[in-house]
């Protein structure tokens, strides 16, 4: 590849890719589609990414790394079981509903990578997960939830992916307010 990860035009041709492959699906995008949105010839479009497959491993990654970055921030603060929770669940509301595209082509268009470059997003994804079976964990230590821990982080993340498919920021709800009613759910406390 001839373009810098970190380029600033990569990380725009990603951002273009990513609302496109959201809106259109990854198999329902064109490499013309994609050249046409980026204002590039179909041609030139392999001067930065070899194929359309490795566009969709940016598009991925580029969401994962920043859930990750916006987790560790988010974590760094926090001071109790319960604060590291809220947190981890803000969080990963942020990198969801600001960085959207990434994350939606993340969870409806996993299926469409390689077996390769699904083997080495589930590296990042297993790292992004470790966060939360330790502080779901902790949460356990003080007794602050009980039951299986695995089962509790599952649920909590598809509940906050779900948020994708129906949460709208011109309504009632802020991302403040659906993390505290996802850690209210979690340890079974009353809703705020």
């Amino acid at each position: 590849m001839n373009l810098n990860k970190n380029s600033k035009r990569r990380k725009e041709l990603v951002a273009i890719a990513a609302r496109l492959f959201c809106n259109q699906g990854y198999e329902s995008t064109t490499v013309r589609m994609l050249a046409d949105a980026m204002g590039i010839k179909s041609g030139s479009l392999f001067h930065h990414f070899n194929d359309k497959q490795e566009i969709l491993y940016a598009v991925i990654e580029s969401g994962m790394l920043h859930a990750m970055e916006i987790a560790r921030q988010a974590l760094s603060s926090a001071k109790t079981p319960k604060e590291r929770l809220y947190a981890l669940a803000r969080a990963h509301l942020s990198t969801l509903l600001e960085d959207r595209d990434a994350h939606v082509v993340a969870i409806y268009e996993w299926r469409s990578l390689t077996q390769e470059s699904r083997n080495l997003l589930v590296e990042l994804r297993d790292a992004y997960e470790t966060s939360w079976r330790e502080v779901i964990s902790e949460c356990h230590e003080a007794g602050l939830i009980k039951g299986d821990q695995g089962l509790q982080r599952r649920l909590a993340l598809g509940a906050l992916n779900w948020t994708v498919q129906w949460y709208h920021p011109d309504r009632e709800l802020t991302p403040d307010d659906l993390a505290h009613e996802l850690v209210a759910m979690v340890l079974r406390e009353p809703s705020a």
